[in-house]
């Protein structure tokens, strides 16, 4: 599978695989939001705020996608650069992640009367910071001698999508028990946080010396 894959140019298939389950396991305004659509009304409110949430990340990478392939196609240089500046980029969330304070969490996620649809699309769409993750994100798997344009975007955003849909499905047939526990605890939601951090400072790093 691996050979499929970089013959689409995405390098370290498994790793964009492990990356991404990472970050989606990072607390966050569209995690809560699936959990509170789920408590609120069940498993079809939940998979509906899962469904606005994935398609409003549809559309952010697709943002992002256009701004690295016309990067890739103007400079292959600078291009190289941007992947150096995205694993710092990952370092960088990974030591604000070592270094929160406890009680610094994810802020909190005004509701509505709105559909669960519209919530989960929503949340997605005022977090402008997704566009320049992605941007940072999608070049460090890109293989610039082998990849196919839009189809090479086009397959990671279909993986992405796919861990998202999986661990979106575990927030909603089991998260919300645990989710509840979680916020009482305070410490073990640090300690998971700090975690998260060391992973991705050790995943940027490693990803230079690649």
């Amino acid at each position: 599978m691996t050979a499929v894959f970089h013959g689409l140019g995405i390098t370290d298939i498994w790793q964009l695989i492990v990356a991404t389950m990472v970050f989606l396991m990072l607390p966050g305004p569209g995690t809560f939001c699936v959990l509170t659509s789920t408590a609120r009304h069940g498993l079809r409110g939940g998979y509906a705020s899962l469904a606005g949430l994935m398609l409003g990340d549809g559309a952010l990478m697709l943002l992002a996608a256009l701004g690295v392939a016309a990067l890739l196609q103007a400079n292959p240089l600078l291009f190289k650069g941007m992947q150096y500046l995205g694993a710092a980029y990952l370092a960088y969330l990974g030591f604000r992640l070592l270094t929160a304070r406890d009680e610094e969490g994810a802020a909190a996620v005004p509701f509505s009367n709105s559909a669960d649809f519209r919530r989960g699309f929503l949340v997605t769409l005022i977090n402008p910071k997704a566009i320049v993750f992605y941007m940072a994100f999608f070049p460090l798997f890109i293989d610039p001698a082998t990849h196919r344009g839009g189809l090479t975007f086009a397959t990671m955003a279909a993986v992405i999508s796919c861990c998202t849909l999986l661990y979106g499905s575990v927030l909603v047939v089991a998260g919300n028990v645990a989710a509840r526990r979680l916020s009482r605890n305070r410490r073990i939601a640090a300690y998971a946080s700090r975690a998260a951090g060391i992973f991705l400072i050790g995943f940027g790093i490693k990803l230079t010396t690649n």
